[in-house]
């Protein structure tokens, strides 16, 4: 009796790709623009005492994709942030702003620590947005 190998076309593995992890080494990890992006996004919803269902209406879109995008499953394109943006009263141009000072506010505070690679340019992750 002959041995059967296992089905090679199988539905993919759901993975969540992350940032390289903060075992030691040269360069510490850095967030994923996603999760950035959605920490932002939930923290000036909630500083402006608003629902999920409120700013998403507002957006014209889901809670539930505004609650993804929130949580970092979802990469949103450019238009639903700024839909976003918009219903949270703000502009893309401001939000990409702030999700880059809040990358480089938790960046400095690993560089303080001495685990950082020195000084970070504020425009490369401007541009990287």
């Amino acid at each position: 009796m002959a041995e059967t190998s296992p089905n090679p076309v199988t539905a993919p593995e759901q993975h969540r790709p992350t940032a390289p992890s903060t075992a030691p080494g040269p360069a510490p990890s850095e967030p994923l623009w996603r999760d950035a992006l959605g920490e932002q996004l939930r923290s000036a919803r909630r500083d402006r005492g608003e629902t999920l269902s409120e700013t998403a209406d507002r957006a014209g879109i889901s809670p539930q994709y505004l609650s993804e995008i929130e949580r970092g499953v979802k990469e949103p394109s450019s238009e639903m942030i700024a839909a976003v943006a918009g219903a949270l009263e703000t502009t893309l141009g401001d939000l990409v702003l702030q999700v880059a000072e809040r990358i480089l506010l938790d960046r400095s505070t690993v560089d303080r620590a001495g685990t950082g690679n020195g000084p970070v340019c504020r425009a490369a992750y401007a541009l990287a947005a």
